[in-house]
């Protein structure tokens, strides 16, 4: 057996992750089942198996752990940021790196799962869920505007741009999700974000004054 401090303490890091992962999982899943006002932390820990003790050591609220993967996204969509060339356009990279961020790896570059769309409904439907979602978005705009403030050598603090691009970016992705549950239409959602996201950085033209129309 290994006793090198490293690999003990990786070792101990991936077993945490996995046992997030697993709370998480068994939240979601009971909350789709029996709608998230009837699931208990109890149920939670027996569904994961785990005790009570460690899903309230790991989430503050059933809430947050059944949202939690929406709330692990910031780290995702930094990677993905920080993988576009330097030189490239800035909405041109954040179009790029939010759609693959967002979509791919939760989607496995195609169309959501039952269980994701299941959950997306629930969080449009439940007030205390809005919260969390709130709390997540909350945490990847923050995340965004250091990301915008780098990639365009402003200053957060000073300047207002970096703060103004990341909130839109984030009420464009959530509107077009929201857009996309609601109307049910043929474009594929990970297609609905990336072009969301082209109509910001094109300024919001009005239908009628884009160009070719």
């Amino acid at each position: 057996m290994s006793t090198d401090p490293l690999q003990a303490a990786n070792l101990r890091e991936r077993k945490k992750l996995a046992t997030r992962a697993a709370i998480s999982e068994a939240a979601l899943r009971l909350a789709i089942e029996r709608g998230p006002e009837n699931v208990l932390i109890q149920d939670i820990a027996d569904a994961a198996g785990v005790a009570p003790r460690t899903v309230n050591n790991y989430f503050p609220s059933k809430e947050a752990a059944i949202i939690a993967e929406g709330a692990d996204r910031a780290a995702a969509v930094q990677a993905a940021i920080r993988t576009r060339q330097p030189d490239e356009p800035l909405w041109t990279a954040l179009r790029h790196a939010l759609q693959h961020a967002l979509t791919g790896p939760i989607f496995g570059h195609g169309e959501p799962d039952r269980a994701w769309v299941a959950k997306a409904r629930l969080v449009k439907t439940t007030p205390e869920l809005q919260v969390e979602q709130q709390k997540s978005d909350v945490g990847i705009a923050a995340m965004l505007t250091e990301e915008i403030a780098r990639r365009t050598g402003t200053d957060p603090q000073r300047d207002l741009y970096p703060r103004l691009a990341a909130a839109a970016c984030i009420s464009t992705v959530r509107a077009a999700i929201d857009h996309w549950l609601d109307a049910d239409p043929a474009t594929p959602l990970d297609l609905m974000v990336s072009q969301a996201l082209q109509q910001l950085a094109a300024g919001l033209p009005a239908p009628n004054e884009r160009p070719g129309l």
